[in-house]
């Protein structure tokens, strides 16, 4: 099912990419990102009780109280390809510590704020740097994002104890300190080691070395005794180096700028380079302008390290197209420069990575353009925009996100609309069902509560869609639709509920099928546009979520405050929602007359007499 002009190929890498930790440290990872989303979206999805008792407190209606939601919702997914181009530059670890600690900081002064306008600067704008670092860790799906879910159904009735116990603002206090847990659980997001340990040789393997060492030796003599009857009438002058491969000595033998080649002469170590040396001598000569270099290239064998990058533990590598190879070029943690770097759904989903698991790795990698490193000095800053400079890693990333190109796909504008719509009304419920909940009448802890019944619901709906989705004979599409329409019906439905047993119901429904739309786009966007565009099309939905996220909840606010109930507001939303989903039934007719456009174009310009 995918739309749109063939992905363009990078350059083919078929050198060997360490894969991500299977096990082992990988679980302290998931755990981490786990942790990170039980706090952060904790926080977040039920900052609606906190609205409801800063309502009373400073005595203000509900649109201006709801900026401060709407604000920090806003600025956590508009911010999100700006967050994204530091992470490819600066690495996921240093970027959710920074954030935990902006964040923990913008929270600790809010307790002294003395009107709700400061709150909108650090609530709305500070603490929203904790949720946005979360959204750009990719190193843990699946079980880490059931926690927000979890976290949602925690927090909720966690914040209405403090808030009884300590008031607001020694609420917001404990809440700093915990969101100053983020900073250890960001500690163990550890970068992927740029090598691999040389593996140990067994007692078979030391003897063939041996083996073909004495073969070599051999070689060299005969080499060595030909070359001295050759050397008074050979003019050539050479100069011999004793260059470690792989913690061993080999020795290189330098010829004067007529050949301006480095060749290997006589090798004491690597069988497999004394093999090459016999077989495919060519393979072994490199240029002599990058002898002074401390990484040399060695031929199409890898890179000759340096005497401190031997001792360091660096082995020779050939992965020119690998993630730890991006790294070191371009020193940023490169993150971003994976197509499938904000992918979050099951890897069996992606034709590239069933038709070939193992070489999937190396071949999401972005090749960056490096076209004007030659003249361009790689600390040097280029600009954003012409004004805003940044280094090379930040401006790739941008770029990716923020290609405009993309809104000439009529599929991908009818999606964006979609999100758009959805994103009016995702926040309403989060942020009013409590005090909807008040309003008739049902005790605070129970009003509460309904947060995490939409917390738990939708950790289960996560799951159980997610599920169906890889189904082979099911439609995601019609999935994603389908929830997305159920959602919005049972929102604007919620109007007629008048018990508490009703809005738990709602809730219920609500917390389940908006699962669906938190944890299946980006696998929706690979199925349409397919991996290569998942980057580009995944930052401009979150600026354009991020734009509906700011004027949902003020919108509902503003009807509660003139009408005086909520029921206006969640009719908005719920229809918002509805025909966001609704719509999106409509694309399997523009994808079918996007090509039957493409073919008479095509047609046309066949036809079309060359004069």
């Amino acid at each position: 099912m995918t739309h749109g002009a063939p992905a363009k190929k990078n350059p083919t890498n078929d050198e060997e990419v360490i894969p991500p930790p299977d096990g082992g440290w990988g679980w302290a990872v998931v755990f981490g990102s786990f942790m990170i989303h039980i706090i952060a979206d904790g926080f977040t999805y039920t900052l609606g009780i906190f609205i409801v008792e800063l309502m009373w407190y400073f005595d203000e209606g509900s649109e201006r109280t709801s900026w401060i939601a709407s604000i920090m919702v806003g600025v956590t997914l508009g911010s999100g390809p700006i967050v994204s181009s530091l992470v490819n530059k600066y690495g996921c670890r240093t970027i959710t510590i920074v954030g935990a600690l902006i964040a923990a900081f913008g929270l600790g002064i809010s307790t002294l704020a003395t009107s709700v306008t400061t709150l909108y600067v650090t609530i709305g704008l500070l603490a929203a740097s904790r949720v946005t670092l979360r959204k750009n860790v990719r190193f843990a799906t699946g079980i880490a994002v059931c926690g927000s879910g979890i976290g949602t159904f925690i927090f909720a009735p966690l914040t209405e104890a403090l808030i009884n116990t300590y008031g607001w603002r020694g609420a917001l206090l404990i809440i700093t300190a915990i969101t100053l847990n983020c900073i250890i659980f960001g500690a163990l997001f550890r970068p992927l080691e740029t090598s691999r340990p040389r593996r140990k040789r067994t007692t078979s393997e030391v003897a063939v070395e041996m083996v073909e060492k004495e073969k070599l030796m051999a070689i060299n003599e005969e080499i060595g005794s030909s070359s001295s009857h050759a050397a008074a009438s050979d003019p050539v002058r050479r100069s011999v180096h004793d260059v470690p491969v792989n913690g061993e000595m080999h020795r290189i033998s330098q010829e004067n700028a007529t050949n301006n080649t480095l060749t290997v002469n006589a090798a004491v170590g690597d069988s497999s380079i004394a093999r090459m040396a016999r077989s495919q001598p060519q393979l072994l000569q490199v240029p002599t302008d990058v002898a002074g270099e401390d990484s040399r290239k060695f031929g199409s064998y890898g890179h000759l390290p340096s005497n401190r990058d031997t001792e360091a533990g660096f082995t020779v590598s050939s992965r020119k197209g690998s993630t730890a190879d991006t790294r070191s070029h371009h020193g940023g943690s490169g993150v971003m420069y994976r197509k499938d770097a904000l992918y979050s759904g099951s890897m069996l989903n992606i034709p590239e990575y069933r038709a070939d698991p193992k070489g999937f790795s190396g071949s999401v990698m972005r090749i960056p353009d490096d076209s004007t490193s030659a003249t361009t000095d790689s600390n040097e800053k280029v600009k954003v925009c012409g004004l805003i400079p940044c280094n090379k890693e930040s401006y790739d990333a941008y770029k990716e996100m923020m290609d405009f190109g993309l809104l000439k796909d009529p599929v991908f504008i009818l999606f964006t609309i979609s999100n758009f719509c959805t994103s009016i009304g995702f926040n309403v419920p989060y942020v009013y069902i409590k005090d909807k909940a008040l309003e008739l009448g049902i005790p605070s802890a129970n009003a509460s509560f309904l947060l995490s019944v939409v917390g738990i619901a939708n950790t289960i709906g996560r799951v159980i869609l997610g599920y169906i989705s890889d189904k082979p004979w099911l439609n995601r599409l019609w999935l994603y639709n389908g929830a997305l329409t159920v959602c919005g019906l049972a929102t604007a439905f919620s109007a007629f509920c008048d018990d508490y047993v009703s809005l738990i119901v709602y809730c219920a429904s609500f917390g389940f099928t908006i699962g669906a739309y938190v944890g299946l786009t980006s696998v929706i966007l690979v199925d349409l546009l397919g991996l290569e565009k998942l980057t580009n099309a995944f930052g401009l939905l979150l600026l354009f979520q991020g734009i509906a996220s700011l004027v949902g909840p003020p919108i509902a606010g503003r009807l509660k405050d003139n009408l005086g109930s909520y029921d206006a507001g969640f009719y908005l939303a719920g229809s918002m929602i509805a025909i966001s989903g609704l719509m999106l039934f409509f694309i399997p007719c523009v994808q079918r007359w996007t090509k039957s456009k493409k073919r008479v174009a095509d047609i046309s310009t066949k036809a079309t007499p060359i004069h």
